[in-house]
């Protein structure tokens, strides 16, 4: 703040270099030092207003500096519930954890050394897992051996084509629509509703189709001679916005779950995949920023998809938000009826800071990390090095239980404002997103993260199954990334607008519309194989590939019309072999 303050006087005297005396201790980092002191020892002024602004812009972010007044950027003391001394025994009743620091602690070490002692244990008969005693890379994994396509599902995929053959994704879409009743959660803004219901919902229909698909209201009104492009916008403005579409596409995640035949999908799970897929966005506005890994601007919409390609909730975010924070927002603000226990993540949604958030929360945090040759594990004590010989190459120093127990209200209360939502997440996680910044609540989550990840480790090292289980949940959401591009195929996939409400919308619209897709095909899968000889054609690793999110039967182009009393006939094939058997008898 007194850099920020020389610089309004230089300013006013139009000095470009100044003398070091004036210059505030400790404004100037070391790795600028080069860069803003000359040769001759002076200052220059201007490479000095870039050091500072740019610490000031990194010390905002991580809310050593904030905003009076503001709402990202405000007190972060304000994030923190305001009545937390009066009501601590509801908040630690809500995370279902004990109000003992003492015994917190405790619980973790005690799982730890558990864990430590079982990986030691395990792993001179771990062919697949072996431990370099030199080097960076330490930990060698051998890669899981490619698994050959099932036979029978491509069978199945064929009879899903000769049966509802080039089903329009838009009659997906009304199918679904018209099963789970998910019009009813757009209402009109105007004071009055003047449409008919059943012209309301058709017009409704053909706009969240050209907002999902992203061939926009122009082209669909240009397809069809029921609708003018002025009557699909004005149902556009008076009836889409974020909050329906989220509500719609939680009825769809719901009414998917409730319909799944566990004898096909197997039982409902409580595990769920998180990941993010890029898309191109204009430029100058609040959202679209470079992407520093995939090139190009545009925005990132982040995925939580359950393991039979259920998306249960999706967000909007900036190429350079945390995922770590995406992930959490996820699992706390879902509304569908699932109950998530552990999450699956790649390198980019975890950190050990996320770590101690998830396990504070209530959830499991379970990684696919692209660097687990160079991991390490944490002791719970010195003295019990000497008891992990097979662990020597990967250990790494003690984890300090005396921060933990001493921060412990402290991390709860944080844990408590993400889950009560008086803050964000990611506001939370930007306060320690700087590791130089020793804020004591920070060490003591870093601590528990520290332990946290090592029992992962262990299991994750332990156990080939457990890394089959990861790779194989974020396997499927890497499939509803590839369906995108097949779903969103307007504009080259581009979201076309600047307004950041416009570009939720977008992703809100394609996540309803692919959610669709979903409903339908598990609707015709079951069709299928409701019929006790396909049923018999199909093996246990079959059954192990078998998806709804299939779409080589779907057409996403053509005539778009929307016809509300012409329906899917999922009892095609029923009738089918009856009319078969008929014959032959």
């Amino acid at each position: 703040m007194n850099g920020l303050a020389l610089i309004v006087h230089l300013n006013e005297e139009g000095r470009r270099f100044a003398a070091m005396s004036r210059v505030p201790e400790g404004s100037i980092p070391r790795k600028w030092r080069d860069t803003v002191i000359d040769q001759k020892g002076r200052l220059n002024v201007i490479s000095y207003e870039l050091c500072v602004l740019t610490q000031l812009c990194e010390r905002i972010r991580a809310k050593e500096i904030w905003v009076a007044g503001a709402g990202r950027y405000r007190n972060p003391d304000e994030d923190l519930p305001k009545d937390f001394q009066t009501k601590r025994d509801f908040y630690y009743a809500k995370l279902n954890l004990t109000q003992d620091a003492q015994a917190f602690s405790q619980s973790v070490r005690q799982l730890l050394e558990q864990e430590l002692v079982q990986l030691n244990a395990a792993m001179p008969a771990k062919n697949k897992v072996q431990l370099r005693s030199c080097g960076d890379k330490r930990i060698s994994i051998t890669p899981f051996d490619p698994a050959p396509e099932p036979k029978g599902l491509l069978t199945l995929k064929s009879e899903v084509n000769h049966r509802w053959p080039m089903t329009g994704l838009l009659d997906a879409l009304k199918e679904t629509a018209l099963e789970t009743k998910f019009l009813d959660a757009f209402a009109t803004s105007a004071s009055r509703e003047a449409l008919p219901r059943n012209l309301r919902d058709r017009r409704l229909l053909l706009c969240l189709y050209a907002l999902g698909t992203n061939a926009g209201l122009k082209r669909v009104a240009a397809g069809i001679s029921d609708f003018s492009y002025e009557e699909l916008k004005h149902v556009r403005r008076r009836y889409i916005d974020p909050a329906a579409l989220r509500a719609a596409c939680t009825r769809v995640a719901d009414a998917t779950l409730a319909i799944r035949n566990p004898a096909i999908w197997g039982e409902a799970g409580t595990a769920c995949a998180a990941d993010s897929t890029k898309f191109g966005a204009w430029d100058r506005n609040l959202m679209t920023e470079w992407h520093a890994r995939y090139g190009g601007r545009g925005v990132m919409i982040y995925w939580h998809v359950e393991r039979q390609a259920t998306c249960i909730y999706s967000q909007l975010k900036r190429c350079s938000s945390s995922e770590v924070a995406s992930m959490i927002e996820g699992v706390l603000r879902h509304c569908t009826d699932m109950e998530i226990q552990r999450q699956y993540v790649d390198s980019h949604g975890q950190s050990v800071v996320g770590f101690a958030f998830c396990h504070l929360l209530g959830f499991e945090l379970a990684p696919r990390l692209k660097a687990i040759s160079r991991q390490k594990l944490a002791l719970p004590s010195n003295a019990m090095r000497g008891e992990l010989g097979n662990l020597l190459p990967i250990l790494s120093s003690a984890i300090n239980w005396e921060e933990i127990a001493r921060q412990y209200d402290e991390m709860v209360k944080y844990a408590a404002a993400m889950q009560h939502r008086t803050a964000d997440p990611e506001a939370i996680l930007r306060r320690f997103a700087r590791s130089e910044v020793m804020h004591p609540t920070y060490k003591a989550l870093t601590e528990l993260g520290r332990a946290i990840k090592t029992i992962f480790l262990c299991r994750y090292l332990r156990s080939e199954n457990y890394r089959r289980e990861i790779n194989e949940g974020l396997n499927v959401v890497e499939s509803w990334n590839s369906a995108n591009d097949f779903v969103f195929f307007g504009k080259g996939g581009e979201i076309a607008s600047n307004r950041v409400e416009d570009q939720e919308i977008s992703a809100l619209s394609l996540h309803l519309l692919q959610a669709s897709l979903v409903y339908i095909n598990t609707r015709m899968v079951q069709s299928v194989l409701s019929d006790p000889s396909w049923a018999d054609r199909l093996a246990a690793e079959d059954y192990r590939g078998l998806t709804p999110l299939i779409y080589s039967h779907i057409d996403p182009y053509g005539r778009f019309e929307v016809g509300l009393a012409k329906r899917i006939d999922f009892e095609i094939g029923k009738r089918h072999n009856t009319l078969y058997k008929r014959r032959i008898l």
